[in-house]
């Protein structure tokens, strides 16, 4: 959502939420709670929070999360963290309310903070302050840049509209997966491909009614009422008024076409069957050197003499030898299945990687112009190797595969993204792990030969966690 002077993005916000809850739970660990229980000393905590967050916002500002996108202005997620993080000291009323929500908790659970698994507790409360804390800044934002009167539940008002319709439109595109939820947005059977999901190019084309249709339809198909139709009193005057929801959504749909910067869908419409092809093509190579690699080979293949059998696999690539380390063994003897293991594995493996021979320096340098043609950091190896923290007897298992291979463990298992993930292991693009096409050119090998190996890794923790439970 564009509007005159805002800045957090929805897009953006997701990443930016996540930063400042992370670096808010390492920066209160410098600080003891309890002081934050007496009001007098709220401000000399604000400062020593403040101190505390920025030191930690500098340190994950070369971060795959911190150098990531933050809004379509071009600022990244650092940056707009930082700034919001240091209207704090403008807006000290928001820590007031941080202060009273903890000191709620305490009175009910005492010092919850100190208890095993509190930390999510912890972050849900930064995250509540700093989402209200967002929508005052871009307020006073919008009031400077327009000269008129905007408050912070507005701005709030204008997310959800904008949610709405990003929402109604996902559900006209897959009308045929959704029929009934559609016909009941439209207000008619929905027979054949919406009329309305080809008319309605931008939120300016998105009807109120469809808005409040929409909202009166999420409990019948999801469960749960939409925001127009909750116990909240936010938005209930919205859905008896249609006609302020078209216009605060023609606002967004103003704006957004006076400030984008792309052309029109039809400059690059006729390359559509251009790119169709290209895609025929490529599909057709790949499927073509996937049969390849699962046909049978015989034992010598274009090679003089047989390699060694204690030989690595990867020394066909000339890559340097890692040194094997023993990680300490951080299992505790509980039951977990192999997606626990590579949870733990992700979150506390490195000992194989982080001590290794002195790179060769032209490795170094092929590394990072790969790492520059898939759109990676330029250092993604060497960061993602450096991330890796501590040992386990699950990296012992692993230890003899390359890192691309365990990434690629880790996303089948844990999905692309997962909290325990080191922010150098993300594709600053996407904030998740490399795709699988993207490991497998970072390995220097096929996409075939990736998802064998990683199978075979998979196998081997679960055989692992087997020999843990007997």
């Amino acid at each position: 959502m564009r509007l005159p002077g805002t800045r957090y993005q929805e897009h953006g916000w997701e990443q930016v939420r996540k930063l400042l809850g992370r670096c808010s739970l390492l920066a209160v660990r410098r600080m003891d709670l309890r002081l934050l229980l007496d009001g007098a000393r709220e401000t000399e905590q604000l400062d020593i929070y403040t101190d505390a967050l920025a030191a930690e916002l500098r340190l994950a500002q070369r971060s795959a999360r911190g150098d990531a996108a933050g809004n379509s202005y071009g600022e990244s997620v650092s940056e707009l963290a930082t700034s919001l993080a240091f209207e704090l000291q403008a807006q000290p009323s928001y820590w007031s309310g941080l202060a009273a929500a903890i000191a709620s908790e305490h009175a009910r659970h005492g010092a919850f903070w100190l208890q095993a698994g509190s930390e999510a507790m912890l972050r849900k409360k930064f995250n509540d302050m700093y989402a209200g804390l967002r929508d005052k800044v871009d307020s006073d934002n919008y009031q400077v840049a327009t000269g008129r009167d905007c408050s912070p539940n507005k701005i709030y008002t204008y997310r959800m509209l904008d949610t709405a319709y990003r929402e109604i439109e996902q559900l006209f595109a897959n009308w045929q997966q959704h029929r009934e939820q559609v016909a009941a947005i439209l207000g008619r059977a929905a027979e054949g491909i919406p009329i309305e999901a080809r008319q309605m190019k931008s939120i300016a084309g998105c009807k109120a009614d469809w808005v409040i249709r929409w909202s009166e339809s999420l409990e019948r198909f999801s469960g749960s009422p939409g925001p127009l139709h909750t116990k909240s009193k936010r938005f209930s005057s919205l859905k008896n008024s249609p006609e302020k929801i078209a216009a605060l959504m023609a606002e967004i749909g103003d704006y957004e076409a006076l400030s984008a910067n792309m052309g029109g869908v039809e400059d690059w419409r006729g390359d559509e069957d251009e790119a169709a092809a290209w895609m025929d093509d490529y599909l057709r190579v790949i499927a073509e050197s996937e049969a390849e690699e699962e046909a049978p080979l015989p034992d010598v293949v274009d090679q003089i003499l047989q390699p060694p059998e204690a030989e690595d696999e990867e020394e066909e690539f000339d890559l340097p030898a890692l040194e094997s380390s023993d990680g300490s063994d951080s299992s505790d003897g509980s039951e977990e299945d192999a997606e626990g293991g590579a949870e733990r594995c992700a979150s506390a493996a490195a000992s194989h990687d982080a001590v290794q021979l002195q790179r060769d320096p032209a490795l170094a340098a092929a590394d990072e112009a790969l790492a520059a043609s898939l759109s990676l950091p330029l250092r993604f190896m060497e960061l993602a190797t450096a991330a890796q923290d501590g040992g386990s007897r699950m990296l012992q298992v692993l230890n003899e595969e390359s890192l691309p291979i365990r990434l690629a463990v880790y996303q089948k298992l844990l999905g692309a993204e997962d909290e325990s993930y080191p922010d150098a292991w993300l594709d600053p693009a996407t904030g998740g792990l490399p795709t699988l096409q993207q490991l497998a050119a970072l390995d220097r090998i096929s996409m075939p030969t990736l998802r064998k190996r990683r199978n075979e890794a998979i196998d081997k923790l679960y055989a692992m966690n087997k020999g843990m439970q007997t």
